[in-house]
């Protein structure tokens, strides 16, 4: 779940910077109904993202686990960058805070999900025995 959330909060954050950072103030104000309509979709992409991921997270089945762990800890670092990025871009405040979370996020996720891949990599390792 966590995964899904940090890729879509990186994800809805660049896509805001992206429609937002098109517009200047006279265009903006002139464009407040296209912005918000925008913002909505947003928003419902990111549920939709958030519902979709754990829907699709909670069927796998435990034999997957690794290999998901690792194609998941790739996404993360990808939304990391592109957080870090965001986050240090000559924006507005609001978007350099959603950057911010963001990076938060993401650098838990890949942290954690290190972690978790190197303990289940551990329990299919032979141990030796004693003598």
């Amino acid at each position: 779940m966590i995964s899904a959330v940090a890729t879509a909060l990186g994800a809805a954050t660049v896509a805001i910077t992206l429609m937002s950072g098109g517009f200047t103030a006279a265009e903006s104000a002139s464009a407040s109904g296209t912005l918000i309509d925008a913002q909505i979709v947003e928003v419902y992409v990111f549920l939709l993202a958030a519902f979709t991921g754990f829907q699709i997270i909670t069927k796998v089945p435990p034999l997957l686990h690794t290999p998901l762990m690792a194609a998941t800890n790739a996404i993360s670092a990808i939304s990391l960058v592109a957080s870090i990025v965001i986050a240090g871009s000559e924006r507005p405040l609001y978007i350099n805070i959603m950057g911010a979370i963001a990076v938060a996020a993401a650098t838990v996720n890949v942290v954690g999900g290190f972690v978790i891949t190197d303990r289940m990599l551990k329990m299919f390792k032979k141990t030796e025995a004693p003598k």
